[in-house]
């Protein structure tokens, strides 16, 4: 059995119930770079844990070569946790470790995590769907495989956007939010290294974001009317 179970977004307080049980339980843990030590010592005495991180481009270790791993361990009848940042489902590959898994016939689980977005949303007091500002959310990723920028076309104004691999180009990202129809004063926070010790928040807006200095990675960027509350008075 795989279990693809999401690990949250850094702080060991906010990962499931059911994911700590499965690290305690499993035979196998394959992690992402990004996990935090301190989950990866919830892993069983007896457990293999292993680095399968291909963070920043540095792909030591290719997606085909992990949907192998997956498949050989399960395979041989032990029990596989595949332990990603944040959610799983929510731009961690598990599609494609999914179609593997199940092309070789083995049996898997999801066990959802906090997103980063959602974790972001909470350290700066902001209601992603607050009914007086925004009724929609928004996931966005600066990249995609094949391209390097992805096309967003137009997107609704009622809608609060989380950006989420956005990249240290924020001329780039301003110019595409501003693409995208959102005006240059719309609120924007950037969230680097959420929920962890080393967590850096900056506001300021869609036009001011192109002036900004790159936060460390893993970031997420908010965009939208909801966040009006978080600027400086002088912007407001």
């Amino acid at each position: 059995m795989v279990y693809l179970v999401g690990a949250g977004p850094g702080d060991p307080e906010l990962l499931t119930v059911r994911a700590a049980r499965l690290m305690e339980t499993g035979d196998f843990v394959f992690h992402d770079d990004l996990v935090a030590p301190e989950i990866l010592e919830l892993a069983g005495e007896n457990a293999t844990v292993m680095n399968v991180g291909k963070r920043c481009g540095n792909k030591t270790i290719t997606q085909d070569d992990i949907n192998a791993l997956l498949v050989e361990h399960a395979s041989a009848g032990h029990s596989v946790v595949r332990l990603k940042t944040g959610d799983p489902m929510l731009f961690g590959r598990a599609g494609e470790e999914m179609d593997a898994l199940a092309a070789a016939a083995i049996p898997f689980e999801s066990v959802p995590g906090i997103t980063a977005g959602f974790a972001a949303s909470s350290r700066i007091d902001a209601s992603l769907t607050d009914r007086r500002l925004a009724s929609k959310v928004i996931f966005l990723t600066g990249h995609r495989a094949g391209s390097d920028e992805p096309s967003w076309g137009p997107l609704p104004l009622d809608a609060t956007l989380i950006i989420y691999m956005p990249g240290p180009d924020y001329i780039r990202l301003s110019s595409q939010i501003r693409r995208a129809g959102f005006k240059g004063q719309t609120p924007c926070a950037i969230v680097s290294s959420v929920a962890t010790p080393q967590e850096q928040v900056v506001h300021t807006t869609v036009d001011r974001l192109a002036r900004t200095s790159p936060l460390p990675a893993p970031c997420v960027v908010l965009v939208g009317d909801a966040l009006y509350g978080k600027l400086p008075e002088a912007e407001k």
